[in-house]
């Protein structure tokens, strides 16, 4: 059975990623684990030592009460995220028939999704963490971490859910582009639903052709789809265009190989997933 990964925290994201889960869910009769990873600050309360000079009895009273402290800490960030995914399960089961399990893990949340992806076909998050700047639109700590560490594709919640009906391919005739076009082709999500695929500047022969294909492709899996170039920076083409004739979606492929270059330049993908406010499903 198809099965989904839905990252959920405190952040006011978590119902939009468990109404995205159980849309999609719904849509490809899949299953859906819904997962809290409590870091490994919370599983061990890192103790910082304030005792500094203090003499021998007082110091060993000092550190026992940071011992304690740290514990109902942990206590208290494991009771937390029990009812976080009590109350996230409950939310979808008000809405939905789907297949929902819980899963609270301590611990890296890569190693947990390595742990978990190899059975799954999507990872769903929310853009935003519990601890985001929304005033300097900045994105979840560990939302990039989640892209660049997972094998598969990672859809990126938008604050508000909406029924996915058109969707646009950020589209370059790169091979994750393409790796993209096929997924969907074979996907019950995009059945039914319409497609654009979009190129900013100057395409070279090879990529013509490979939007022409990959046109093609979509067509014939039942997707209504076109292609469209336009002159212009990616971040501004697509971001104009999703805003302009109101889709639901951009699908484009992830960061590129290159961290050192991303460092200089910055990242398309960064950038598109912190300005449009459409759900971003991302392709490795």
């Amino acid at each position: 059975m198809t099965k989904l990964i839905a990252l959920i925290d405190g952040s006011i994201y978590s119902n939009s990623v468990c109404d995205h889960a159980a849309w999609i869910a719904e849509r490809i009769d899949a299953s859906l684990s819904l997962v809290h990873v409590l870091g490994r600050r919370h599983a061990t309360g890192e103790q910082a030592d304030f005792s500094g000079n203090l003499k021998l009895g007082a110091r060993s009273a000092l550190l026992q009460e940071l011992a304690d402290l740290d514990a109902q800490k942990s206590k208290l960030a494991l009771q937390h995220g029990r009812l976080l995914l009590t109350e996230a399960s409950e939310h979808i089961r008000e809405h939905s028939a789907i297949e929902v399990d819980t899963k609270l893990r301590h611990g890296d949340l890569i190693e947990t999704i390595e742990e978990f992806e190899q059975d799954a076909d999507l990872i769903i998050i929310g853009k935003r963490g519990e601890a985001a700047d929304f005033a300097k639109n900045h994105l979840g700590s560990n939302l990039e971490r989640v892209v660049r560490g997972a094998t598969k594709p990672v859809l990126v919640t938008s604050r508000a859910f909406k029924p996915i009906e058109k969707f646009v391919i950020a589209f370059d005739g790169g091979p994750s582009v393409m790796k993209a076009v096929n997924h969907i082709a074979q996907s019950k999500l995009f059945s039914g639903l319409s497609c654009l695929l979009l190129a900013a500047g100057e395409l070279h022969k090879d990529a013509r052709q490979s939007l022409e294909d990959a046109v093609a492709i979509l067509n014939s899996a039942g997707i209504k789809a076109e292609s469209a170039t336009e002159k212009g920076d990616a971040e501004t083409v697509i971001k104009t265009r999703i805003e302009n004739d109101k889709f639901d979606l951009l699908v484009m492929g992830a960061y590129g190989h290159s961290r050192i270059r991303n460092l200089i330049i910055g990242s398309t993908t960064t950038e598109m997933v912190r300005s449009c406010h459409v759900p971003v499903m991302l392709f490795r």
